[in-house]
């Protein structure tokens, strides 16, 4: 498919080099940054503009990775007649590209991405289509770089998924930064739980979480729980989240 990709940030930039490495073709990158567009347009030998009014109106496919507030200001400057054109937010719904196209929806890819990740990551994809001409073409395009790692989400779904994103991925990385704090402070050296995370992400291919937890908690060990406590006293925060968690796992074995 011949692609305009609107945007020049993370999402943007994997995406653009998912597609290309599936054998599409990037006709466009818009940006008001103009020179991460230009960056961008250089990498794959296309072009390049700032202005929404010099927009390639040829393409298939209209992908537009900006910000969620950013969204609903671009649709009220683009209008694509007959064109697919699709958002990758998860919480903003399809409906606020009503205005540009017929032909709207969603593609959101469920995954942190970076533009300066080396190795491309599996993205799953979720799309969401005005009618079936929409979801069609997204969804061929969803396959095209996900395989059958690809689903269809409404605006709801998305967002319920959006929440167990969060929870997986933006709280986790938050209980990481609060332990490498706790550690630097302790004088302990935080690589030394690099293999415990590993090891626990790759559990959970095979087994579901509440299958894989350990730990004091689910042991119900009030010994080593008093311990911990103790330890913390000087860590007020981090000892109240230790509170709530325990109570949290223990209350999810009964």
């Amino acid at each position: 498919m011949d692609i305009v990709i609107i945007g020049s940030g993370n999402v943007a930039a994997v995406l653009g080099r998912k597609f290309r490495t599936a054998g599409h073709t990037i006709q466009q990158v818009v940006s008001r940054n103009a020179s991460a567009a230009s960056q961008l347009a250089y990498e794959w030998d296309t072009e390049s503009t700032n202005y929404i009014s010099l927009i390639n109106k040829t393409a298939d496919v209209y992908i537009i990775a900006v910000s969620d507030d950013a969204i609903h200001k671009l649709a009220a400057e683009l209008r694509l007649n007959g064109k697919v054109v699709a958002h990758t937010a998860a919480s903003v719904s399809k409906d606020v590209l009503k205005d540009v196209s017929g032909h709207y929806g969603v593609f959101y890819p469920l995954q942190s991405l970076r533009k300066e990740m080396n190795i491309l990551p599996d993205v799953p994809v979720f799309f969401d289509g005005s009618d079936e001409i929409t979801k069609t073409t997204l969804g061929k395009l969803a396959h095209s770089i996900a395989e059958e790692n690809v689903g269809e989400a409404g605006d709801n779904a998305r967002l319920k998924l959006h929440v167990a994103a969060v929870m997986v991925s933006n709280f986790t990385n938050h209980m990481y930064t609060l332990a490498e704090d706790y550690c630097r402070k302790e004088g302990l050296d935080f690589a030394q739980l690099l293999p415990l995370i590993g090891e626990t992400a790759l559990r959970i291919r095979s087994i579901s979480p509440k299958q894989a937890q350990t730990g004091p908690a689910i042991r119900h060990d009030k010994e080593t729980l008093q311990k911990h406590l103790d330890l913390l006293k000087d860590h007020p925060h981090l000892k109240n989240l230790y509170v709530l968690l325990t109570e949290s796992i223990q209350n999810s074995s009964l």
